[in-house]
């Protein structure tokens, strides 16, 4: 391969659950020299890049990018039409590793559905939006997990397909949300702050689950790191339900609500935007490996 010559290289990613991972990847590989461009869908899980020098440059990205904490893995060879439907090499992801991720699938998916039961009950728009935050990882990560073998157009119709869903449920929620700015009605403070610690603990549960399986101090520091995120949301509720007793207002709560909403409505865009343009770049042909 002439060194001249940008090469296409693609990596299927394991480990991102949100677009803001995507964009974490995204930036440390583009401070890698020699890469000419660089893309990172957080759709089909897969990272392209155009390298100048394949041998000296790509060992820099993968180090970049693994320690950042994902596992990376190259699709087919360099510059090759048919990569789309080639398989990497998965070999580090192991049944208990499987395991590991749809416990944290379920967590995630279930506990969202608990909280929206909760958010009734409570009435609390800010319980609403976090439990769609909940959903929303729950999918990413069980697209991440059935698509393992696929090629990158059925990744990128699956996800597409999710990311409507997703703009759904964040529209709704949001309508809702607007709807009781209008319509005040005071959440249960009490209610809402005990699903808010529950749902802290859920996601350090689901830490607790994934880091074993992790390899080294980035890994694992990882972990914490997409935990910490959810986190941030969990105490957000936490912190609103504190303010609604205290002021015996509702706004607290609906402005955390428009806030994570708002947040998840930018990721569901992300994975439309990514998922439509992966359709736009894989051959008509493509097919789906089992």
């Amino acid at each position: 391969m002439n060194a001249a010559v940008p090469a296409t290289v693609r990596y299927q990613v394991t480990g991102m659950d949100c677009a803001s991972c995507a964009a974490k990847i995204e930036k440390a590989a583009r401070g890698v020299e020699g890469l000419t461009e660089v893309k990172v869908s957080i759709a089909s899980q897969v990272m392209t890049v155009e390298v100048d020098d394949p041998d000296s440059r790509l060992p820099v990205l993968e180090n970049a990018v693994t320690g950042l904490g994902y596992q990376i893995d190259r699709i087919g060879g360099l510059a090759d039409a048919d990569d789309d439907d080639k398989i990497p090499d998965l070999s580090h992801v192991t049944p208990a590793y499987k395991r590991a991720l749809w416990i944290v699938v379920l967590l995630n998916v279930g506990y969202g559905i608990v909280e929206i039961a909760g958010s009734f009950l409570a009435g609390s728009q800010a319980l609403q939006a976090d439990a769609l935050d909940f959903i929303g990882d729950g999918l990413i990560s069980f697209l991440g997990l059935i698509a393992i073998g696929w090629g990158l157009a059925a990744r990128a119709k699956a996800a597409l397909l999710q990311g409507l869903f997703l703009a759904v449920l964040g529209l709704g929620v949001l309508g809702s949300t607007i709807y009781r700015v209008f319509v005040e009605h005071q959440p249960e403070s009490l209610l809402m702050g005990g699903f808010a610690v529950v749902a802290l603990l859920v996601n350090l549960l689901a830490a607790g689950v994934l880091i074993p399986h992790r390899k080294g101090d980035a890994n694992v520091r990882a972990v914490w790191l997409f935990s910490r995120n959810d986190a941030i949301g969990n105490l957000a509720v936490v912190i609103a339900a504190c303010l609604v007793a205290w002021t015996a207002s509702p706004w607290p709560d609906l402005v955390v609500a428009l806030i994570i909403a708002a947040l998840f409505l930018h990721s569901a865009w992300s994975i439309i935007r990514d998922a439509r343009a992966d359709l736009r770049a894989t051959p008509a042909g493509a097919k789906v490996i089992r």
